[in-house]
C-alpha cells in the first residue's frame, strides 16, 4: 500500500480534537434551544445530542470524523465508523442509520476512497443500522466519519455526568492507543502492539451496551481524543471525586513502555496542558501519566454502575470483551474530581 495515504496527514484520529477550552468560549456565545424536547444540547458536554419525540421515544444524533491514523484505508473506514457509532451506544441508545462524512484529496488514487467507504459500510452493517448517503468534497487530506441517528428510551437515557455516590467503575478497552500509533508512525512501533492497537479501534462498543438493560448503569462515556483523565473530569462533574486503581487499568502492550521511552503524542500534551492541575499526579509514574493523558482513538466506556450489580455487569461484558476491568469507584466530592492510587 502507497505510504501517501498516511504520510500526508498531520494528524490522524480524535488526538486531532480541538480542546474544548478552546471552543467554550464560542459555544456558550451560540443562542440554546428552549425546546424543552430537546433533552441532551450541545450546553451540556455530553457524548450526543437526544430529542424526545414520543413518551418512550427519543432521537439520538451525532457527528464524528477526522483524518487517518492506520496505514490501510479499509481498516481506516472501520475504525473512523466504530468511533463514531460510539457516541450513541454511551447514551444507551442503539444505531438505526448512518450517513458518511468524506474528504478526499484528487491526487490519491479513487479505489482508496472505496476501500475507506467499504470498511465504514462494514461496521455499519455489523452494528444493525442502515447506511443511507451521505455527502463527500475533495479536500487537501482524506478524512472520514458518519453521522450517525439512533433511538433510546428517554426513561433510561444515560449521561456522562450523573454518577452515584458508591458506584464502581469500569472500563472496557485497554488504554494506550496514540501512544502505540504514535510509535508506528515514526517507524519504531512493535508489529503485535500495534495489531493489538488497531483491532481495539475496530472493536463497537454495542456489544457492552448490549448488557446494560439489566444492570443499574448511572452514568458512561467513551473515552476518546480527551483521554481518560478528562473524560473523568466530565464524568465527575461538581459533585462527585472518582477514585482511579491505577494498577488495575487495561493498558494495551507495549503502550508503557513507548510512554516511558518519552514516545508522547501532542494530542496527549494537549490534554495534559488543559487539566494536569485539576488532577494530583505526583505519585504517579512519568510513562503511566502519559497513558492517562492519551488521547484514544474508538477507545472503550466508562461505565458507572451500581455496586451490587458491578461484579455481574463486568463479567457479562468479559464474554465479549475481556480486557475490561473495574478500575475505581465513585465517592462524593473531595478535594480533586480525580483521585489516582
Amino acid at each position: 500500500m502507497t505510504e501517501d495515504f498516511l504520510s500526508s496527514c498531520t494528524s490522524g484520529g480524535c488526538g486531532a480534537k480541538i480542546a474544548a477550552s478552546d471552543l467554550s468560549s464560542y459555544l456558550r456565545a451560540l443562542p440554546h434551544s428552549q425546546d424543552p424536547s430537546l433533552l441532551v444540547g450541545f450546553s451540556s458536554g455530553d457524548d450526543a445530542a437526544v430529542y424526545q419525540t414520543a413518551e418512550d421515544q427519543a432521537v439520538v444524533s451525532t457527528l464524528d470524523f477526522f483524518s487517518p491514523m492506520v496505514e490501510d484505508p479499509y481498516v481506516f473506514g472501520t475504525i473512523a465508523a466504530a468511533n463514531a457509532l460510539s457516541d450513541v451506544y454511551a447514551m444507551g441508545g442503539k444505531a438505526i442509520m448512518a450517513l458518511n462524512v468524506t474528504c478526499f484529496p484528487e491526487r490519491l488514487p479513487k479505489e482508496m476512497l472505496g476501500q475507506i467507504l467499504a470498511g465504514g459500510a462494514a461496521k455499519v452493517q455489523e452494528a444493525g443500522a442502515a447506511l443511507a448517503g451521505g455527502h463527500s468534497i475533495y479536500d487537501h487530506e482524506p478524512k472520514y466519519g458518519l453521522a450517525v441517528t439512533g433511538l433510546v428510551d428517554p426513561r433510561k437515557l444515560i449521561h456522562n455526568d450523573t454518577p452515584e455516590t458508591g458506584d464502581t467503575l469500569i472500563l472496557t478497552k485497554a488504554l494506550g492507543v496514540g501512544i502505540i500509533l504514535a510509535a508506528d508512525r515514526a517507524k519504531v512501533g512493535d508489529a503485535a502492539a500495534t495489531q493489538a492497537a488497531i483491532a481495539s479501534m475496530q472493536r463497537l462498543n454495542k456489544y457492552a451496551t448490549d448488557k446494560f438493560p439489566a444492570y443499574q448503569i448511572h452514568a458512561c462515556t467513551d473515552i476518546t481524543g480527551f483521554g481518560l483523565l478528562a473524560h473523568g473530569l466530565e464524568m465527575a462533574g461538581t459533585d462527585h471525586t472518582l477514585v482511579l486503581d491505577t494498577e488495575e487499568l487495561p493498558i494495551l502492550p507495549k503502550a508503557l513502555d513507548f510512554a516511558n521511552d518519552y514516545l508522547v503524542t501532542a494530542g496527549g500534551q494537549r490534554n495534559r496542558e488543559q487539566i494536569g492541575d485539576k488532577v494530583a499526579l505526583s505519585n504517579v509514574p512519568f510513562g503511566l501519566q502519559e497513558i492517562l493523558f492519551d488521547p484514544q482513538t474508538s477507545g472503550g466506556l466508562l461505565i458507572s454502575v451500581a455496586t451490587e450489580d458491578a461484579a455481574d455487569l463486568l463479567a457479562a461484558i468479559q464474554v465479549d470483551d475481556p480486557v475490561a476491568r473495574i478500575v475505581g469507584l465513585v465517592t462524593d466530592r473531595e478535594e480533586n474530581p480525580i483521585t489516582l492510587l
